[in-house]
């Protein structure tokens, strides 16, 4: 399954799931002609199609962009396996895991009361805000011992760090000096969840190692 969404500076990103690249590229042959150009780099690589359209794909750990086959190498460099730590957190639930490739090595999700909202004015509504910011706090304090206990032992073999939910809160909990390993990760793009429950969780894999396809001219 591809996802899309809007590009920054104009136009979509395409998410192709790296066993799909070869299909996904025959498709669009179809739809905007053959392949006149592809033009390589160290960052990925640059289609021109026959209708004028441009693709733009880079794969989500890098690769060799040296040789010959472009198309076919960047396929091959998306579906190797890394293993990848994965952190979530937002507002009373957090989620950690790692993955060696789209399959779930270890993980663990759990929560903690932080209450919402009140209509309460004056005092009231300052005991509550500070009640509700230390929850927060044991929030943070929670989710780091949780990632020191589960992820805490991959982190040397891990390959990178995907990360999602309250920016702010991950960063409070990477913070922590005993998650400084997983700190120095190399960071991917951060991935869109709503509440990390396991099942989100489980479909990260789906974002972090799927191959960026900038289609620049695309409006929607």
């Amino acid at each position: 399954m591809t996802r899309t969404r809007a590009a920054a500076g104009g136009g979509r990103v395409v998410l192709v799931p790296p066993e799909r690249v070869e299909r996904w590229l025959d498709n669009a042959a179809a739809r905007h002609g053959a392949f006149t150009d592809v033009v390589a780099d160290a960052v990925g690589v640059t289609v021109t199609c026959a209708d004028g359209e441009l693709l733009r794909l880079v794969p989500p750990f890098g690769w060799d962009g040296a040789g010959p086959a472009a198309l076919t190498r960047l396929g091959a460099a998306a579906r190797t396996r890394h293993r990848v730590a994965v952190l979530l957190v937002r507002r009373g639930r957090w989620a950690v895991g790692v993955f060696d490739g789209p399959d779930l090595v270890v993980s663990k999700v759990d929560s903690r009361l932080v209450q919402g909202r009140t209509a309460a004015g004056g005092w009231s509504q300052q005991r509550f805000a500070r009640r509700r910011g230390h929850q927060t706090d044991a929030v943070v304090e929670h989710a780091v011992g949780t990632a020191v206990r589960v992820l805490g032992p991959y982190a040397a073999s891990c390959a990178a760090l995907v990360t999602g939910g309250d920016r702010g809160l991950v960063d409070d909990v990477l913070a922590d000096p005993g998650l400084s390993g997983l700190a120095a990760l190399r960071r991917l793009d951060p991935v869109e969840v709503g509440e990390p429950t396991k099942e989100v969780l489980l479909a990260t894999p789906a974002q972090f190692r799927a191959v960026r396809v900038h289609l620049p001219g695309a409006q929607r």
